[in-house]
């Protein structure tokens, strides 16, 4: 069905994303695992957005100050996803060369999870809550 070849094809992106991060730190030219602190935005990206959900009210308004003010939190989380890199290869803690390859993951990484909640956070015959 559609909802299991939508979860195969997230679960690869995802591969792939993880795979750039890793050649990012893992390379022997680069060698520095520094960049696998991006982990932390990828598990807090979504909290603001299940807290919005959670708290505010179940309207269909085309805007609420809650849904904003999430939007606004996961906006600086990814933000600061793709300038952390940035900052670590201007100190010279890693290469450039393993800044972009970071960058090309969290790129990948975050379309994946904008992807999971578009095709799983509709609330019609499926949705994330099933899994």
């Amino acid at each position: 069905p559609r909802a299991v070849a939508a979860l195969v094809a997230l679960s690869f992106s995802g591969a792939i994303g993880l795979t750039f991060l890793m050649l990012g730190c893992a390379l022997e030219y680069y060698g520095v695992y520094w960049p696998l602190f991006v982990l932390i935005f990828y598990f807090i990206c979504p909290i603001p957005h299940f807290i919005a959900k959670r708290v505010g009210d179940d309207s269909d308004a085309a805007s609420s100050a809650c849904r904003e003010l999430a939007y606004f939190f996961t906006t600086g989380i990814v933000v600061s996803a793709f300038g952390f890199p940035i900052i670590l290869a201007r100190v010279e803690a890693i290469k450039w060369g393993a800044c972009g390859l970071v960058l090309a993951g969290n790129a990948v990484i975050f379309l994946t999870i904008l992807g999971f909640f578009l095709v799983f956070g509709r609330g019609d015959d499926f949705s994330w809550e099933q899994w």
